[in-house]
């Protein structure tokens, strides 16, 4: 149980990681937030029969689930982490923390494209950026608060 307590200590620090990274992109570049997750959390609420008001109310909700699904991707990938064997001695930091940070991606990711909220391959470069560069902070936030907990 400690491996996993340590591995969620380590999701929260890496999902910090991530929306600073996230949000001081968008200060430098002044762009907008996404409404990817809000949407993601839209249809899934949608999938699931679950009715939903209209308006503002339904809005604020969309993007307050929508963010609620990234702190549960984050610490649900740190506690899984926890969980692997032997992933201090093995594997090298900088592999471990990319691995985290494509995991997380995919976490994020996977659903909007299931859910065809997004479709990646219609990205530009700077989309690709703005999505894999906070997400490798988070896995190199992660490994590196992890290791240091041992």
């Amino acid at each position: 149980m400690q491996a996993v307590t340590k591995g969620l200590l380590a999701g929260v620090a890496g999902t910090t990681a991530l929306n600073l990274t996230t949000y001081g992109d968008m200060l430098l570049r002044g762009r907008p937030s996404s409404d990817v997750p809000a949407q993601v959390a839209g249809r899934l609420a949608d999938r699931m029969g679950i009715r939903r008001e209209k308006g503002d109310a339904q809005e604020n909700r969309a993007q307050a689930s929508g963010a609620l699904l990234g702190q549960v991707t984050g610490l649900g990938i740190g506690a899984m982490y926890g969980l692997l064997p032997n992933r201090d001695e093995a594997v090298p930091r900088w592999v471990a923390g990319s691995l985290l940070g494509v995991a997380a991606m995919a976490g994020s990711d996977l659903p909007a494209t299931v859910l065809k909220v997004t479709e990646p391959k219609s990205w530009d470069v700077k989309s690709w950026v703005s999505d894999i560069v906070p997400h490798l902070a988070y896995g190199f936030t992660t490994v590196a608060v992890y290791r240091a907990l041992r």
